[in-house]
């Protein structure tokens, strides 16, 4: 079997690609910048290859891969720039497009819980997207053009949702590295918001682990939330956090105002994934 990933060298592609190098497989890693990788297992093949400019010829210089999965997105964590439907979604389909066209039988790409808009509580597959932020918006777009062109050239999809990752090699001025930096400076304080808000975490290794045993079914899934199912407060999140990595640090809560584009509480229902996963 032979996977190939996009976005390999990015924050999670780089956990999937530690997971999947762990396997008897075929794998290759899309990168545009092949020294995004240079630390990777060498049995991994590295193709450099812009999926804007270098798409018509893609599924053959990937040697013809059975699975793709589909990590790749530009300008995040930016949520709200109009580029992820005016410039993101368009070059993401005509690739994803060319592939299936040329014989990929197999795909997982990764969505986000911010298709369902501006909901509170629980969240679950079978909701109505109704996203309300322009990444958000693209993303599923994206899906319902896939699922569109699955009528005219059947193919195994798989779109997997995430909710809130974090762990090693997060962008910077995400919640967790932020924490991180301000402990390894010193500083004496964090500053944050309230942290009653409720979300759904999971670290990216979890999340490495469960894409790539979404893509190893090899099935046709469809929508499935990658999620913990848990709610936890960000308050007590950032606490656990220290308490984990022996971090001493003071708290100061209501820093910052709650972010207006995201509901106090949501969190992912897990009970479809957890129907896959763990049913051999």
């Amino acid at each position: 079997m032979r996977i190939a990933v996009t976005g390999a060298g990015g924050f999670i592609g780089r956990h999937v690609m530690a997971e999947l190098s762990k396997l008897e497989i075929e794998l290759v890693g899309i990168v545009r910048n092949p020294l995004a990788l240079d630390d990777i297992n060498k049995n991994v093949t590295i193709v450099e290859l812009d999926i804007e400019h270098d798409g018509r010829d893609c599924f053959e210089r990937l040697g013809r891969p059975d699975i793709l999965i589909h990590l790749a997105w530009a300008g995040l964590p930016n949520y709200e720039s109009l580029h992820h439907f005016e410039k993101e979604l368009p070059k993401h389909y005509d690739f994803l497009k060319t592939m299936i066209n040329s014989g990929l039988q197999a795909l997982v790409v990764t969505g986000t819980c911010f298709e369902y808009g501006n909901r509170s509580g629980q969240l679950s597959e079978d909701m109505v997207s109704i996203p309300t932020n322009p990444y958000g918006l693209a993303k599923d777009v994206l899906r319902r053009e896939l699922e569109f062109l699955k009528v005219e050239k059947p193919f195994a999809l798989t779109w997997a949702r995430l909710f809130y990752v974090y762990g090693e090699g997060q962008p910077a001025n995400s919640l967790y590295p932020q924490l991180k930096s301000a402990v390894q400076r010193g500083d004496m304080v964090f500053n944050m918001s309230g942290g009653e808000q409720l979300r759904d975490y999971l670290p990216a290794t979890e999340v490495a682990r469960l894409i790539a045993e979404l893509a190893l079914r090899n099935r046709d899934i469809g929508v499935i939330n990658l999620c913990s199912g848990q709610p936890v407060s960000v308050r007590r999140l950032v606490e656990n956090w220290l308490k984990e990595n022996g971090w001493n640090i003071a708290l100061n809560i209501g820093y910052y105002p709650y972010p207006s584009h995201e509901p106090m509480a949501f969190w992912g229902d897990r009970r479809r994934l957890q129907s896959i996963v763990e049913t051999r």
